[in-house]
């Protein structure tokens, strides 16, 4: 694939980049240690400026070239995951039970890429921010760094951000314009009941039982109260209590996540959840406590944003390896924050080996290496394209 000759001599280089933030993993609010990684190698680069701070572990190099006063984004995230590595590579993760298991380490050092190449190249006319953005798995970093003033201190006219995809063909680009994740939202269920004997359960109140109602009936929401047009999920990822056989416990906590694209949606869900919650457990004589956190709002691509995004692609990987989304997915990004704030576009990098490959956020995943030039290519086309010289 016709890539930038230059970074793809770089290839090398960004693989051991990855494989190093890959073997260190760390967690959202706590990427102190990649946060230092990325301001060495920026510094390293001959970046014109590091701006280090926003949402704590943020980090933002500045390239200018010329007297334009035109400006892009590029952002990448840095976190990992809260999941035990499976892999049994020799890149693994030496941080127990952390893991980069959404590719984050990839993103990484495909803009770290980039960076090089625009800091030695400076082809082109105006301002680059260079965004490795913290948190974005767990703690709306984001939006956080929107908060804490990136778009005033970093007065960029649009914002583009690119996700690995191994469930699509490696080096293939694919875009949607509209929504193309959506909206995230997370709860905490705490039900509580009165403990006692297994063998005795009418002198308890067995939380475990009525946790169980209610999983049943928070499948009900999408099914029976949003309308069927609409999309939305409500999934129970965690219930944890008791500790053995024969004791009935007195708690029980469960943890989920909700997804939905039209706002009206997730304060249906939201409220559906609060009602049924609180109605199963007073049914039951049993007490029930929801925490609901809005994590991200749906990801929706500008349309002329994506033409620009895809014009890079074109050029990078070939009309025939860029694709339009059939349908939008329900996975989500707190981009979200940054395309609210900003005209600009997502769009997805095909990094599929075969049939079987480990999934995102999945305990096997590693993400393909082959796919960096590619990605890193993408960036440096996109604004080599849209701060081109003036004649």
């Amino acid at each position: 694939m016709p890539i930038i000759n230059s970074i793809a001599a770089l290839h090398p280089e960004m693989t051991a980049w990855r494989h190093h933030l890959h073997a260190h993993p760390e967690l959202s609010m706590q990427e102190t240690r990649t946060a230092a990684m990325v301001r060495a190698k920026l510094a390293e680069f001959g970046v014109d400026e590091i701006i280090s701070g926003m949402a704590t572990h943020g980090v933002v190099g500045v390239v200018r070239a010329g007297s334009s006063d035109r400006a892009i984004g590029l952002r990448a995230d840095m976190d990992a995951l809260p999941i035990h590595e499976e892999t049994g590579l020799p890149h693994a993760s030496r941080n127990s039970g952390v893991m980069h298991a959404c590719g984050h380490d990839g993103h990484t050092s495909m803009l770290l890429g980039a960076a090089k190449y625009l800091a030695q190249t400076r082809n082109f006319d105006g301002t680059v921010y260079l965004i490795f953005q913290p948190a974005e798995e767990f703690e709306g970093g984001a939006n956080i760094m929107v908060k804490d003033g990136l778009f005033d201190r970093c007065p960029m006219q649009k914002v583009f951000g690119l996700h690995n995809w191994p469930e699509m063909t490696a080096g293939t680009f694919l875009w949607r314009t509209g929504p193309v994740m959506a909206a995230v939202g997370f709860f905490e269920i705490t039900v509580t009941g009165k403990g006692s004997h297994g063998a005795s359960p009418h002198q308890g109140i067995d939380p475990i039982m009525v946790s169980a109602q209610i999983i049943g009936a928070l499948q009900t929401i999408v099914s029976r109260s949003i309308e069927p047009i609409e999309g939305g999920v409500v999934s129970v990822g965690s219930i944890a209590g008791g500790d053995a056989y024969n004791i009935l416990p007195e708690r029980v906590v469960m943890k989920g996540t909700t997804r939905w694209y039209q706002p009206k949606v997730g304060d249906q869900i939201e409220a559906g959840m609060t009602r049924l919650v609180k109605g199963i457990a007073d049914s039951f004589g049993a007490t029930a406590d929801l925490r609901f956190f809005r994590h991200a709002p749906a990801t929706v691509n500008d349309a002329e944003a994506t033409a620009l995004a895809l014009d890079a692609a074109n050029a990078v990987a070939g009309a025939d390896r860029v694709r339009e989304m059939r349908a939008p997915t329900m996975g989500g990004e707190d981009f979200a924050y940054m395309l609210n704030a900003k005209q600009g576009a997502y769009l997805m990098l095909g990094g599929g080996r075969g049939t079987d490959d480990p999934l995102l956020h999945h305990p096997k995943y590693d993400f393909n290496d082959e796919i960096l030039p590619v990605g890193a290519s993408w960036w440096a086309t996109l604004v080599e394209q849209q701060l081109a010289k003036r004649a």
